[in-house]
């Protein structure tokens, strides 16, 4: 994570903008379940909004540093965190009623490892589940705040093909100030 991200990511103002105008657009009308796996939390600003809306929200963070922080800040509540990469998920298939992916994508370094992640997410979800997310569109901004850090922009125009390809359906992409997705596996919801 460069300086840029150590700033504005783990900043009040960030956390605010994620928890009042992305997250309750993205999940409104979607059913998550009891169990969430949120993957790539970096330092939770979502995890802290997404974990009162279901009973048990897993969180796969790559970075050992984050993982080990996010780990400290929620111990005792209904959020679990572990380090690992999301590309190569120990769950089992058909373990979580939804995941959550926000502001992480474009921070896989190529296209074949975020298709293997939202191919892993697809496995882990149970039949009916939904996937919600978002990322930051391509820009020369973006790109500037990211030097020295990884940064492959996810292109609107082709991830819905993408996320066909893997196998989702039901799907919703939406590209204003930011791009996100509702993403379903194929299958009726199962009855908690």
């Amino acid at each position: 994570m460069n300086s840029n991200h150590a700033r504005v990511c783990t900043s009040p103002e960030w956390a605010q903008k994620l928890q009042t105008s992305v997250l309750p657009t993205v999940t409104a009308g979607a059913e998550l379940g009891t169990v969430m796996l949120e993957v790539g939390p970096g330092p939770g600003a979502a995890t802290d909004w997404l974990r009162h809306r279901v009973e048990r929200l897993v969180a796969v963070e790559y970075e050992q540093p984050a993982a080990e922080a996010l780990a400290a800040r929620f111990a005792g509540t209904n959020v679990e965190v572990h380090h690992g990469d999301a590309t190569a998920l120990t769950f089992a298939d058909d373990t979580f009623d939804s995941v959550a992916c926000f502001t992480m994508l474009h921070h896989v370094p190529t296209r074949a490892l975020q298709d293997r992640l939202l191919a892993e997410v697809l496995r882990v979800l149970r039949p009916g589940g939904v996937l919600v997310g978002s990322d930051s569109l391509p820009g020369d901004g973006l790109h500037h705040f990211h030097e020295g850090d990884t940064y492959n922009p996810v292109e609107p125009s082709g991830f819905l093909p993408r996320l066909q390809t893997l196998g989702f359906e039901k799907l919703t992409i939406g590209v204003g100030g930011r791009l996100t997705f509702v993403a379903h596996k194929p299958g009726a919801a199962a009855s908690r």
